[in-house]
């Protein structure tokens, strides 16, 4: 059904181990084998091996492991479609591999859009809440996209009627007005007629499908499962004669007269030739090289300089022909209104933030935005008037989960797109926690197809007497910062936060961005206009050359209110004799230990005023690295101020003890001048 109804241009998206999905979607049988085989031949150079297999050239996006977070990026990948149409961009593949969007009014023949997203989820995976999430998607957008529901009656061992009420999963789409099919699995007939009256009804623009085929399971979930001692070797007898749907399909076309013998051994000879030939390939190929892996931790290596980025040659003839002229007019004024505010020092991190979105969404026309209440400007004005300028395709406001609008956005970034995504509270991160783990995987994990340009932002961290509760003040940069390949920045100013937002907007890579909650309207000040700032630490005051002289100097590392709180006790410090070097960590990951090493080599002690708790937290990822590779330099134990491991509470009484304040700093550096540790 897969290859006799999807076209190359097709997205598709499966779960893991998704060999035949991949061999159906026309990836080269020996790159798949190779891939399996752990070689550099592989069709992902043998970083996903087995269990994830990507071919950007089929357009064949991935097996994903975890239980049905392939559905909103299969969402994604339909939008991007749709978003294609709607700026007038078609995909173009380059002799290297790589697809680009070009202007279609550019081109000197452009085929009528018909391409659609195809996405597989299990029987068991399709109980999940994604698939309403997702199914309201298709009906709000009408979304070209087939769902396919593979049915073999198990979730992992379980089976699927003894946890789920309804598995009559086709008819899940009827409150959304997304029709479904149900077809036998061991009919090759039906579920190929069956496939290609959805993929036609998809293709006409009418919307999303869904397709459940019920099939039988010959193998348990992986070779551990419990199923293989349960005595089933009867059963499986039985139905390797009845319910395998090769065997039926050989045996009716045989029987009619369809196929002679002589035809079917001639073509399981050919099979057979090239599963040998694919064998022969992998074993020829060679291991991948050992740094490969380090070279595709980032798309966009540390040290970029931003600002020497193209834009794409587009922009200006897509938003003459998308914006209107109303629009354009309005969304001008905002921006010198904002230009002017800077100029006079005058503009908060929140307008920083916002001014930086409209020009980075001006300059390149693939930057999209996702956000909730967006059309409000969310909490803070982040995502301000950016529907009202865009439409509502580009700029779109979003159901309340986190996890489906990050998923969409990965499935956009697939797909040529540049997706924004604004968290009213970065806290809220929690609920996509595996959609981001998944963003920072994608690059190495596809050997480097997949570029996943996402900016996620938000205003989060927990400062003094900020009086919102334990769920609202979790250190979410902490939580995140085991996600290999995803870079996390803070900005605590104006400046910083509008230059540093224009850099992880054009980073080709996953990337975190955090502001200070409690500061995001109350600091003014000025930005450099135009210019996008570099990911490393800034050294914002740095000590008296007769503070280091009388050892009365020390290194302060801190990031979001700490920063406040660190200039907050300064003047104080100064009084007593003492001085600081305070370093804004405005990069959590890759830290930057250049800036951190300068600057202990004046000092040669470190207090880190750390927004996350004490376990498992910022600064203890930063200590271990400076004891590590820094220890020579330190004349004193590292000294960290973090948040104690209880949660955060309400009344200051108690806060005070667990959030560390400027306070705490001035103790802190005054027992690290003392030598009272």
């Amino acid at each position: 059904m897969i290859s006799s109804v999807l076209k190359k241009e097709d997205k598709k998206f499966s779960y893991y181990r998704e060999h035949t999905h991949a061999l159906a979607s026309g990836v080269d049988p020996g790159k798949i084998m190779s891939e399996l085989c752990m070689k550099d031949t592989g069709c992902c150079q043998g970083a996903g091996g087995s269990m994830h297999l990507y071919d950007r050239e089929n357009r064949f996006q991935g097996g994903w492991a975890l239980v049905s977070e392939q559905l909103p990026y299969a969402a994604g990948a339909a939008k991007s479609i749709l978003l294609d149409d709607e700026l007038g961009l078609v995909e173009k593949d380059l002799a290297d591999g790589e697809i680009i969007k070009v202007d279609a009014s550019q081109e000197s023949s452009v085929e009528e859009d018909d391409r659609i997203a195809v996405v597989f989820v299990g029987d068991g995976g399709s109980q999940n809440g994604r698939l309403p999430e997702l199914l309201n998607t298709c009906s709000k957008l009408k979304l070209p996209l087939l769902i396919v529901v593979i049915d073999n009656g198990r979730a992992i061992n379980t089976f699927t009627k003894d946890v789920a009420a309804n598995t009559m999963k086709f008819t899940l789409g009827e409150h959304y007005g997304v029709p479904g099919l149900l077809v036998d699995g061991l009919n090759a007939e039906d579920v190929t007629k069956a496939g290609r009256a959805l993929t036609d009804y998809v293709r006409s623009g009418k919307g999303a499908a869904v397709m459940q085929i019920h099939t039988y399971r010959f193998m348990g979930h992986s070779p551990a499962d419990p199923e293989h001692e349960w005595g089933r070797k009867e059963e499986k007898t039985w139905a390797r004669e009845n319910c395998d749907p090769i065997k039926a399909f050989e045996a009716k076309y045989s029987v009619n007269g369809m196929f002679t013998p002589d035809e079917l051994k001639a073509a399981k000879k050919e099979v057979q030739k090239t599963v040998n030939d694919a064998i022969i390939f992998a074993e020829k190929s060679h291991e991948p090289r050992a740094d490969l892996a380090k070279q595709l931790e980032y798309p966009t290596p540390p040290g970029t300089d931003y600002n020497k980025i193209v834009p794409p040659s587009f922009a200006a003839a897509i938003n003459e022909r998308t914006i209107s002229s109303e629009q354009m007019k309005n969304v001008i004024s905002h921006i010198d209104a904002l230009q002017k505010k800077a100029e006079d020092g005058q503009i908060t991190i929140a307008e920083a933030v916002n001014l930086a979105i409209h020009e980075e969404m001006l300059r390149d026309p693939t930057t999209t935005m996702q956000a909730e209440d967006l059309q409000a400007g969310s909490s803070y004005g982040i995502p301000g008037l950016t529907q009202q300028t865009y439409g509502s395709m580009r700029a779109s406001d979003e159901i309340i989960d986190e996890g489906h609008f990050i998923g969409k956005s990965i499935g956009e970034a697939m797909n040529g797109y540049r997706p924004i995504v604004e968290l009213m509270n970065t806290n809220f991160g929690i609920y996509g926690m595996a959609e981001i783990a998944s963003s920072g995987n994608t690059y190495l994990q596809s050997g480097g197809q997949f570029k996943l340009p996402i900016t996620i932002l938000g205003a989060g961290g927990t400062a003094p007497d900020q009086a919102l509760g334990a769920e609202h003040s979790q250190p979410l940069h902490a939580y995140i910062m085991g996600v290999p390949g995803l870079k996390i920045a803070t900005a605590s100013s104006p400046e910083a936060a509008y230059g540093i937002t224009k850099s992880v907007i054009r980073d080709d890579g996953p990337c975190f961005l955090i502001f200070p909650v409690k500061l995001m309207k109350e600091i003014k000040g000025t930005v450099n206009l135009g210019q996008c700032m570099p990911l490393k630490a800034a050294l914002l005051h740095k000590a008296s050359d007769k503070s280091v002289k009388s050892s009365n100097a020390v290194t302060v590392l801190t990031y979001l209110h700490g920063v406040k709180e660190s200039m907050d006790s300064i003047e104080q410090l100064k009084e007593e004799g003492m001085d600081i070097d305070l370093i804004e960590l405005r990069t959590l990951k890759p830290l930057d230990m250049d800036t951190i090493r300068e600057s202990l080599q004046r000092t040669n002690k470190l207090c880190i005023l750390d927004e996350s708790t004490r376990s498992g937290g910022v600064g203890a990822t930063i200590s271990s690295r400076v004891c590590e590779e820094m220890f020579d330099l330190l004349d004193a134990p590292v000294l960290r101020l973090a948040m104690d491991d209880t949660p955060v509470p309400y009344a200051s009484s108690m806060e005070k003890v667990v959030v560390k304040r400027s306070s705490d700093l001035i103790e802190g550096v005054m027992k690290l001048c003392t030598a009272r540790f």
